[in-house]
């Protein structure tokens, strides 16, 4: 009898290189662990991936030596499936033998574990000296593996795929809920795993936001319907996002897509190896502004992109992230048509050596129309 397939999303050796990388870092913090309590750091670091993380009655520790292969702690009902994974280790005790763990504790970091038991397992460590990890792990997680790659770029062509179906997909007088319906369905047959995130809207010459669930609002001629989406394949985002006319494009949704086209556009001219997250913002705020557009208050035009659908670093006035090989970003300018109107435009990206590669199927400088 053979026992379980072992999970295949990567070889093991890509998640001993990971552990060898971050290994590195801590080492030269005098870290003696890493100590992570969330869903994307067990992922990146084992492989283990489940829906079970919905449940908040199920913690889920990850502890990486300096030296050695990760430990987890897990309730009995993963064990089966994390013994398919690369680690081995699997203990009910484990931080009681390091003096200086590391853990996330800065931006975007949550804890995921009762405050109560943290407070407890500090108690029953005396000595023990928690450091901030987060930029040590936001530096190993920024850039991705070629295999990495080669996952966000399937998912992000599954994507352009069912965006490039929107012809049969939507159409006037049906409703949001039908397109987004529609929509998450074709991404399935062209072979995403889930659409964890769909979002979008539509209206009159642009839409009032960009993160809205849908309703039973009908689409009606000289709308500008607008659908953001978030697949997975094995665990890997994309992020991006579509504009379409419906019937015809009224001059206003049509220069300002021209505008967004443009935006990204310059920030793809800059986008390279040494470049930083401040250059891309600034490119695209510059053609927004010079065309006579505000830029609204969403405050970035971009993010990192991977296990999870938004990953540091931020493309921002203020975030000044040097730009490296193997980085996946998005590039998300917005603009805003009127008061209480905007518009916004999507694609993603990969940092090479020479510059940078399209992940997703361009969109045309002209808006669509359905």
């Amino acid at each position: 009898m053979t026992g379980p397939v072992p999970l295949a999303d990567f070889p093991v050796s890509e998640f001993e290189a990971r552990a060898d990388a971050a290994q590195r870092l801590m080492r030269e913090q005098d870290l003696d662990a890493l100590f992570c309590t969330t869903e994307a750091e067990m992922r990146y670091f084992t492989g283990f991936r489940t829906l079970f993380w919905q449940s908040p009655t199920r913690p889920w520790f990850l502890v990486l030596p300096a030296d050695g292969a990760p430990i987890v702690v897990i309730p009995e009902i993963g064990a089966a499936l994390m013994r398919r994974t690369w680690v081995r280790d699997i203990r009910t005790d484990v931080l009681r033998p390091y003096r200086v763990i590391g853990m996330p504790m800065g931006r975007e970091s949550s804890l995921r574990m009762p405050l109560v038991d943290f407070d407890r397992m500090r108690a029953a460590c005396p000595g023990l000296d928690l450091r901030d990890a987060s930029a040590l792990i936001q530096r190993l997680r920024e850039v991705k593996s070629p295999a990495e790659i080669e996952k966000l770029a399937t998912i992000c062509a599954i994507g352009s795929r069912a965006f490039g179906a929107a012809g049969r997909l939507f159409h006037e007088g049906q409703t949001l809920a039908e397109a987004f319906r529609a929509f998450r369905i074709e991404l399935l047959q062209q072979g995403a795993d889930d659409v964890p995130y769909l979002v979008g809207g539509a209206g009159p010459g642009g839409y009032a936001d960009v993160i809205s669930p849908p309703d039973s609002q009908k689409l009606a001629p000289g709308d500008v319907l607008m659908l953001d989406t978030g697949a997975t394949l094995d665990g890997y985002f994309c992020d991006f996002d579509r504009n379409f006319a419906i019937g015809q494009a009224p001059d206003t949704a049509q220069r300002a897509h021209r505008t967004l086209f443009a935006a990204i556009e310059a920030a793809l001219a800059v986008a390279r190896p040494g470049a930083r997250c401040s250059d891309l913002f600034q490119a695209m705020s510059d053609v927004i502004e010079g065309a006579g557009y505000g830029g609204g208050d969403v405050g970035r035009f971009g993010h990192g992109l991977g296990i999870q659908l938004t990953e540091a670093p931020s493309l921002t006035r203020f975030d000044q992230t040097e730009l490296r090989v193997g980085m996946v970003l998005t590039l998300e300018p917005g603009l805003e048509l009127s008061a209480g109107k905007t518009m916004v435009h999507e694609e993603n990206i990969v940092i090479e050596e020479d510059g940078v590669r399209l992940l997703t199927e361009r969109t045309p400088p002209d808006l669509p129309v359905i």
